[in-house]
């Protein structure tokens, strides 16, 4: 009976497993960070500033995780294998990769009084390359280790603005489409032509209040903008979201718990996808 119980318990730890963490310099993906350490992994801390990626490393360890600062750009492959050669060499393996790394530009986002005309093409294919092609290289460098091993997790992030068409974020919503269709073509692939044990999925938080949507959401003095009053409207749950509450489907998605899903994209929104407004 004890071996019966062992057997369906589900497994939710990370224990001992080499974690790249790209975007982890954000406030999300610090939270992330933490949390993966608080699972078990081995946080690979991976952000474009060193003193940043650093920081967040060192509060990590401090808290009783083991991390490691490995700077570098998720458009920058030359990088990015450097980290991969590191890891290999100072960690032994690669075995999970979270790409929280993303963002949006200006021009590639409608003020009230702007039209889709005003849309900028530069901009548009800036937030593309980061997004997609930021998720597209990290996957392409870490998971490598992976398919010869015929193991591992990837989780991306994606996006409400990929599942529903929302207002003025036109270059953001695009690429985090491309994002959830690549989710789906991996999973798909890598089972097919590496092993069924190298699964990809993708979580798509709602609203939650970072550095790049602040000033949209809130006021100076904290109180919500228009735009934030109507996304609280339509979240029946009637709030935004706390960076914690991201890393339960994570840590799952990333853990044995999930060895049977692949493909999946996960809504982490208070309801925000299934409300239709009335």
């Amino acid at each position: 009976m004890a071996d019966d119980v062992k057997r369906y318990r589900p497994d939710f730890a990370l224990t001992g497993k080499v974690c790249v963490l790209t975007g982890a310099t954000g406030v999300l993906g610090g939270v992330m960070a933490h949390g993966l350490a608080l699972a078990g992994a081995r946080v690979a801390v991976l952000g474009r500033r060193a003193d940043k990626a650093e920081e967040v490393a060192a509060s990590v360890r401090a808290a009783g995780g083991e991390a490691l600062a490995t700077p570098a750009d998720v458009l920058d492959e030359a990088g990015l294998k450097d980290v991969r050669a590191r890891l290999l060499s100072e960690w032994g393996s690669i075995d999970l990769l979270v790409n929280a790394a993303g963002g949006n530009q200006p021009g590639a986002t409608l003020t009230p009084a702007q039209t889709t005309f005003d849309l900028q093409p530069d901009a548009m294919r800036q937030v593309m390359d980061l997004n997609f092609f930021g998720t597209f290289l990290p996957i392409q460098v870490f998971a490598a280790p992976m398919a010869e091993r015929g193991s591992g997790a990837i989780v991306n992030v994606s996006s409400m603005a990929a599942i529903q068409a929302i207002t003025r974020v036109a270059g953001y919503s695009g690429a985090k489409a491309a994002v959830d269709n690549l989710t789906r073509w991996l999973a798909m692939t890598f089972a097919q032509q590496h092993s069924a044990g190298l699964r990809v999925n993708a979580i798509a938080p709602g609203f939650f209040v970072a550095d790049q949507n602040r000033r949209l959401l809130l006021n100076e003095d904290g109180s919500l903008t228009e735009r934030g009053q109507t996304i609280i409207d339509n979240t029946p749950m009637g709030r935004f979201g706390e960076a914690e509450e991201l890393l339960g489907a994570l840590v799952w998605l990333l853990s044995d718990a999930s060895r049977f899903v692949t493909g999946v994209v996960v809504p982490i929104d208070g309801g925000f996808s299934v409300f239709s407004g009335v």
